[in-house]
C-alpha cells in the first residue's frame, strides 16, 4: 500500500478539514449528534466548557461534565457524514468513547412516542460501510455502552427498550414514507423491519457501529422515538423538547459512567453484574423493565 498523499488525508493548518479541530481539543469521551443546535443544549449540562467551534455542518463543544473531559459533535444527518467525522476524529485522538444521542422512529407498537432506545446492532440499509466491510458484515454496538445506558435509564427512571435498530441511508423513500409527488420502491419496509423484530428506524447507528468496531472503540446508541410508524403519529413542542432531554441526560450519565468504571481500572462485567444483583435485591421493578427492554417486543 502506498504512503498517504495529502489529498488523502487534507489538512487546514493543523486541523481536520472537515472538523476543523486539530489533537488535543478533542475529549476521548465523545457524544454525537445530528443536530447541530442539539450540541448547546447538551453543553449546558456541563460544568465548563472550554472550546466551541462549528464548521460546516459540524459544531463541537469541549469541557468538563462531573470531572470527566468530555466532547459533544454534530455530525449532521445520514451514514455518509458520520463516516467524515469518525474519520477525522480518529486521527486526533488516541482511543475514543463514542455515544450517539439520537431522534428515531418506532417500529414496535409496545414503543411509545418520547420513549428511549437502547440500540444493540443496526441492520445495515445504507451502503457507506460497505466501502469498509463486506455486505454480510454485522453493525454492533460495544456491549459496556449499552449496559451504560441501561443503567442509566434505570436509575433516572427513563422509560426505554433495548433492540435492534435499522439504518436508513435516507428520511422519506429509503424509510418507506409515503409521498405526494415521488414514487416510492419500498413501501412496506417499516412493515416488514417490524416483522423481524426491529425496534426502531434511524440515519446513522450503523456506521457508527462498523467504524468504531474496525477501530477497536467503544460505542453505542440511544435515540428518542420521535414517531411511531405503527399509528403513523409524530411527536410534537414540550413533548418532543422533553424526550430530547431524557436522551440527552441517558447519554451523559451514560458515558460519565464509562468514564468513572476506565477512571477505577474497574471490570465492566463485575460492575454490570452488581448492577444486576442490586436489581434483583431491590424490593420495586427496575424502571424499564415494564417497556419492554427487548425492543418492545
Amino acid at each position: 500500500m502506498s504512503e498517504r498523499t495529502q489529498a488523502d488525508a487534507p489538512l487546514t493548518g493543523n486541523r481536520q478539514y472537515h472538523i476543523a479541530l486539530e489533537r488535543g481539543e478533542l475529549a476521548e469521551y465523545v457524544l454525537l449528534v445530528g443536530d447541530p443546535g442539539r450540541v448547546s443544549r447538551v453543553a449546558s449540562r456541563w460544568d465548563a466548557i472550554e472550546l466551541e467551534r462549528s464548521n460546516r455542518e459540524i459544531t463541537t463543544a469541549t469541557g468538563i461534565y462531573r470531572g470527566m473531559p468530555i466532547s459533544c459533535m454534530s455530525t449532521g444527518m445520514g451514514t455518509d457524514n458520520v463516516e467524515i467525522v469518525l474519520a477525522e476524529v480518529m486521527e486526533i485522538t488516541d482511543h475514543a468513547t463514542f455515544i450517539r444521542i439520537g431522534s428515531s422512529g418506532a417500529l414496535q407498537p409496545t414503543i411509545g412516542l418520547g420513549d428511549l432506545i437502547v440500540s444493540t446492532g443496526a441492520v445495515r440499509l445504507e451502503n457507506t460501510t460497505d466501502f469498509y466491510v463486506h455486505p454480510g458484515f454485522p453493525a454492533i454496538a460495544h456491549r459496556d455502552v449499552v449496559w451504560a445506558l441501561e443503567h442509566s435509564c434505570r436509575e433516572q427512571g427513563i422509560r426505554y427498550h433495548v433492540g435492534l435498530t435499522a439504518t436508513a441511508s435516507g428520511f422519506y423513500a429509503p424509510q418507506g414514507r409515503q409521498m405526494r409527488t415521488l414514487p416510492v420502491r419500498y413501501p412496506e419496509l417499516a412493515d416488514e423491519l417490524r416483522r423481524q423484530r426491529v425496534a426502531n428506524l434511524e440515519m446513522e447507528s450503523s456506521a457508527l457501529f462498523v467504524l468504531a468496531h474496525l477501530a477497536g472503540l467503544r460505542s453505542g446508541t440511544v435515540c428518542a422515538a420521535y414517531a411511531q410508524r405503527t399509528d403513523g403519529t409524530f411527536l410534537e413542542g414540550a413533548a418532543k423538547e422533553a424526550a430530547e432531554a431524557r436522551c440527552i441526560d441517558a447519554g451523559l450519565a451514560g458515558i460519565h459512567l464509562l468514564w468513572q468504571v476506565d477512571a477505577e481500572g474497574g471490570d465492566f462485567i463485575a460492575r454490570r453484574g452488581a448492577s444486576f444483583d442490586q436489581q434483583a435485591g431491590g424490593s420495586q421493578p427496575p424502571t424499564g423493565s415494564e417497556a419492554g427492554e427487548q425492543g418492545g417486543n
